[in-house]
């Protein structure tokens, strides 16, 4: 992999990583329009780390709110009354809402690598996004706020978060439109969605971090590489966050809808072409 093919797959995850659109889809489909011939494992490991720049950005949007969360949850088990406060309680839902996606990723993680070398998978996968975020949005009443929701809302979302260990499928798209179909407003969703982002992320980042010291021959070119798509990931990655709150505001996901049908549509096209 060469460094501006780092730089411009970082762009991409910061960009596609909160926009809900599927960032592993488009890491996968964009080296399949351009004909980069990537070496498979590394460009897998790439894909996973240069998800630790978006993870960063995400952590320091919401530092305030981490903390806040973080020192509510030792508070109120101190006192025995794990459950008392609004932020105790969004903590524990947090991580009751990873452990669906945890589970997967560990029983899952092979079938999930083997589609990571597949476009036209990519493709259908960001058909079914584009459907699946109409339907959450025609069915939302768009009336629950972060701190309504509920254990049941949590698992949906950690549910519709399994979905997006697949290239083409949104993690964002899925979390939120989970939150929508529970009839959640689109910022309280999108809050809860970034949120429940980071254990999951982290997680996945360990781990490539490990296979990458144990599978890479060649890590002392390699590492410069993940740097730089690290670095522009994250700076993208935080500026796209701030962006899509607002616009979740008073927008709905249906602009977003069009673009992964028209992406995921294309895709299949060009892959039965060649």
């Amino acid at each position: 992999m060469k460094i501006i093919q780092a730089i411009i797959l970082g762009i991409l995850q910061g960009l596609t990583e909160f926009l809900p659109v599927s960032s592993s889809g488009h890491l996968v489909i964009l080296p399949f329009f351009l004909n980069w011939s990537l070496p498979e494992k590394e460009t897998f490991i790439f894909n996973v780390l240069v998800q630790l720049g978006t993870l960063v950005a995400v952590i320091f949007y919401f530092r305030k709110d981490l903390v806040r969360i973080i020192t509510a949850i030792f508070k109120d088990l101190f006192k025995g009354t794990p459950f008392a406060s609004h932020e105790a309680r969004l903590g524990w839902l947090l991580i009751a809402a990873t452990v669906p996606a945890g589970l997967a990723g560990v029983f899952l993680k092979d079938l999930v690598e083997q589609t990571f070398t597949s476009p036209l998978f990519a493709g259908i996968a960001l058909l079914v996004t584009a459907i699946l975020m109409l339907l959450a949005e025609k069915v939302s009443k768009n009336i629950g706020e972060i701190f309504d929701i509920t254990l049941w809302d949590a698992i949906v979302m950690g549910l519709f978060q399994v979905l997006a260990l697949f290239p083409g499928l949104s993690r964002s798209g899925s979390t939120i439109s989970g939150g929508l179909l529970r009839h959640k407003k689109r910022q309280a969703a999108g809050r809860f969605s970034f949120l429940m982002s980071i254990p999951i992320m982290l997680a996945a980042g360990a781990l490539s971090t490990y296979e990458m010291m144990t599978e890479v021959p060649n890590l002392g070119e390699f590492l410069p590489i993940i740097l730089i798509g690290f670095l522009t990931s994250m700076i993208v990655g935080y500026l796209t966050i701030r962006w899509l709150l607002k616009f979740l505001v008073n927008h709905s996901m249906a602009y977003f809808s069009i673009y992964c049908a028209l992406l995921g549509g294309l895709t299949i096209i060009i892959w039965f072409i060649r």
